[in-house]
């Protein structure tokens, strides 16, 4: 198979993979974007984060995140909680709300994941997501490249 065809059928893949509901996605009953989501999850798991480390957690500016923010806020999802230690800042936390479509969505990726990988033996499952991670890494450590060679100019 030549470079252009493995281009080619790759971007289908990932279609199709996209294009895959296998259940209905909580997302879409609250009304917000995968891009929200990730904020959501990253305050699930860094609870109590200031604005600027949400920001530099997700690799946006503080402007972009605080817009994110009020709008999870409206949907009451994340509240703003006082820092105990320094009355003028703010920390976000998940609301009740926020917590179960967090728990929610966590468990229709992980069925989404069960389904994809059903058909693939043992072996191949494992072949499949190391393969994933070597890519992903690679990217990532280009990624981080750009973004130094951005901050040195």
């Amino acid at each position: 198979m030549g470079e252009t065809e493995l281009m080619e059928k790759l971007v289908r893949l990932l279609e199709a993979l996209r294009g895959l509901e296998l259940g209905q996605n909580p997302l879409r009953d609250v009304g917000i974007s995968p891009p929200q989501f990730a904020l959501l999850d990253w305050i699930a798991r860094n609870e109590g984060a200031r604005l600027r480390q949400i920001a530099a957690g997700l690799g946006v500016t503080p402007p972009t995140a605080s817009v994110a923010l009020r709008r999870l806020e409206e949907l009451d999802l994340v509240e703003r909680r006082p820092d105990p230690r320094d009355r003028r800042a703010v920390r976000f936390a998940l609301t009740p709300e926020g917590r179960a479509l967090q728990r929610r969505a966590e468990r229709f990726k992980r069925r989404r994941a069960r389904t994809i990988l059903a058909p693939l033996s043992p072996a191949e499952r494992e072949t499949l997501v190391r393969l994933l991670e070597k890519a992903l890494a690679a990217l990532e450590k280009g990624e981080r490249r750009k973004s130094e060679d951005r901050e040195g100019a």
